[in-house]
């Protein structure tokens, strides 16, 4: 058996045997970049143009929770807690009768734990829970990160405010009935009588 002849080395692969071929790509490369204009974003003295539904924080508008529980137990990560006590209402009207309303005590959100899923604002049915812009509340203590309803309230002023309807778009059939009844009622009243000067 005779030994097949080696084939002789083209011309690319003379040139990818010269010895630093790739500290000299490597260098071109970082020669080209230290050329051109930087990107970096200074961040804490340029504060960075945030989107319109940037998640950072969730604001709590305490009037609105009727303390439910529908956001505590649809968060995957346990990261709401709420406590309550019931009050009794006296009846509204002469021979009515009590009735008991849930008062909030307590509505904490440990951000150590949340993953920023939105649950929480999707599933509440009286828009007490809000996404706010704010990204800045780092701590040094992983404990300082549960916010409880007083810094969660200080959030809600930091929450922008919703975009407008489409002017082509439909009335919401609630204001439409509210206009309604109240020019039928404003129809039904009598005019003012007014005095002969």
């Amino acid at each position: 058996m005779t030994a097949s002849p080696r084939p002789a080395p083209s011309a690319q692969q003379s040139r990818s045997r010269i010895p630093g071929s790739g500290l000299a790509k490597g260098l071109a490369v970082t020669l080209r970049t230290m050329t051109r204009k930087s990107h970096t974003a200074h961040y804490p003295d340029a504060q960075p143009a945030l989107p319109p539904r940037t998640r950072g924080v969730i604001g709590l508008f305490e009037e609105n929770c009727t303390v439910c529980m529908l956001c505590a137990r649809e968060c995957p990560d346990w990261c709401i807690y709420i406590d309550s006590h019931k009050e009794t209402v006296p009846p509204a009207a002469p021979g009515g009768r009590e009735r008991s309303r849930n008062v909030l005590d307590r509505f904490a959100i440990d951000f150590s734990l949340c993953m920023y899923c939105g649950i929480c604002i999707e599933v509440c049915p009286f828009d007490a829970l809000f996404w706010s812009p704010e990204f800045e509340y780092a701590e040094t203590d992983i404990r300082e990160l549960t916010h409880e309803r007083d810094k969660l309230r200080e959030w809600m002023w930091t929450v922008p405010a919703p975009p407008a309807l489409d002017p082509k778009a439909e009335e919401p059939k609630e204001v439409a009935a509210a206009r309604k009844a109240a020019e039928k009622l404003a129809a039904e009243q009598p005019p003012a009588e007014g005095g002969d000067v």
